[in-house]
């Protein structure tokens, strides 16, 4: 998205969660507690451990040399390994011990979705308010429902604004529970534990303890916790897109059961008053549709890791999240400015 159409497409506050410092600061927060958890199972010494734990805190990576590892290897932790070796000092090698990119990566991503995750409930809890506003001040609006585009038969406002909200209370909850139950990743090389020793099961317990994230089986080639989440964001965004394609619909001057403060100018024609943030509901939930497609591409994940699967994820997934955010924000907005007629 450019610089221009982020003004109504993009979501800063979204965005940030898949920011460097953001994704940095992640993958250094899983390198310390692996060494912590290490050590409460003896398989590195305690004061290296806390060497490490000091050094994720305080070393200030150099995020270029980061860049060019990251075009090097394909992914980011070699370097930022060498950094945190180098930080720790004579505790360095016993950092990222037995471990593997996909490990740090896939588990460093898992905290930074679930605090994206509660962001979006809050704001979708903030949807849910606005439709429950209207409801109570205007739910006994009469309306003529419509089929297939056609009048059908009356009903209310309470009605209408009842086939938004169920579906959205329905996501709201998915949100949660997604949230909630978010894996972490440890495997090592090839996925079975073996580069952990016989303590593997107690450690990967032990390190989703400390993150607060659900101990679970292994999942590197198996991606449907990336797709759980992110066929989460699309039925999200096209409730959202469903809501504003109503509102869009409903507000043209010849039906004229819907009223919008604000809205869009055009250049030609001053008496006009376009549904702008229904409108781009409308083409944000039609984006997450078409790139969930492209995601769950990588669903075709070949043998024991998949660079090109990995990498469609980090391309794709950020833009599902932002997508998502800013349709909550859009939404609540245009519910805030709506009244029925």
């Amino acid at each position: 998205m450019g610089a221009l159409l982020d003004a109504l497409t993009g979501d800063p506050e979204i965005a940030a969660f898949f920011a460097p410092e953001a994704e940095i600061a992640a993958l250094l927060r899983v390198e310390a507690a692996l060494a912590e958890a290490q050590a409460a199972l003896g398989t590195i010494e305690a004061a290296a451990a806390e060497r490490i734990g000091a050094a994720a805190r305080d070393v200030r990576p150099d995020e270029a040399a980061l860049r060019r590892g990251l075009a090097r290897d394909g992914v980011v932790i070699p370097e930022l390994v060498r950094q945190l070796r180098a930080a720790a000092g004579e505790a360095g090698p016993s950092v990222h011990l037995g471990a593997t990119s996909q490990d740090v990566i896939d588990t460093a991503l898992m905290l930074r979705l679930r605090d994206l995750l509660l962001r979006l409930g809050a704001r979708a809890d903030t949807v849910l308010a606005e439709i429950a506003r209207l409801d109570a001040q205007e739910g006994t609006t009469p309306l003529m429902a419509q089929t297939r585009m056609q009048a059908a038969l009356p009903f209310t406002a309470a009605d209408k604004l009842a086939t938004w909200a169920r579906p959205l209370q329905s996501h709201r909850r998915r949100l949660a529970e997604l949230a909630r139950t978010l894996p972490v990743q440890l495997g090592g090389p090839i996925g079975h534990g073996g580069s952990f020793g016989p303590s593997y099961e107690a450690l990967r317990a032990d390190l989703a303890a400390r993150l607060g994230l659900r101990d679970a089986p292994l999942w590197q080639s198996d991606r449907t916790p990336i797709l759980d989440i992110a066929h989460a964001l699309a039925l999200l965004s096209g409730t959202l897109g469903k809501i504003g394609q109503d509102v869009a619909l409903m507000a043209q001057n010849e039906v004229g059961a819907v009223k919008l403060s604000g809205g869009g100018g055009s250049s030609a024609m001053a008496h006009k008053q376009n549904p702008v943030g229904a409108e781009v509901l409308v083409a944000l939930a039609r984006f997450n549709a078409g790139i969930l497609g492209t995601l769950s591409q990588a669903m075709v994940h070949e043998n024991e890791r998949s660079g090109a699967a990995w990498t469609l994820e980090w391309m794709v997934l950020p833009q599902m999240a932002e997508t998502a955010g800013r349709a909550l924000s859009l939404a609540a907005d245009l519910l805030r400015g709506a009244r029925f007629a």
